[in-house]
């Protein structure tokens, strides 16, 4: 892969409107290395996403960045896993285990931290 492919890419994020994260703006980067399509690419939320499936570092737990991931797929595929797992979180993998608590047992304030990350990532998405 060149250098050119090797290229940081960053992409502001939006999130499907039937998701708690509606009207935010994540922010996320994703590393291609010279492997790829054969590997995934290494890809972390920039802005602080409050999700059950999303580490504090912005590392994002889902399958087709590790054991799923097959050179069929491709970046489109990846959003859209993305996009879906703000939708859809899977709380029983936590890789924020507050935040899979709280979407299980009390999804009131759940919803209120995911309402305060939404608001932090509009206010610092310029």
């Amino acid at each position: 892969m060149t250098t050119l492919a090797r290229r940081r890419i960053m992409k502001d994020f939006q999130r499907p409107p039937d998701s708690p994260y509606y009207e935010g703006t994540f922010r996320f980067q994703m590393d291609f290395d010279e492997n790829y399509p054969n590997t995934p690419p290494k890809m972390k939320f920039l802005t602080t996403v409050f999700h059950p499936n999303v580490y504090s570092t912005g590392e994002i737990c889902v399958d087709l960045l590790g054991s799923g991931w097959s050179s069929i797929h491709d970046v489109l595929s990846l959003l859209i896993s993305i996009q879906s797992l703000l939708t859809d979180p899977n709380p029983d993998s936590p890789a924020n285990i507050e935040a899979a608590n709280l979407y299980i047992n009390n999804r009131k304030e759940f919803d209120k931290r995911v309402c305060k990350c939404v608001l932090d990532s509009y206010c610092n998405s310029g």
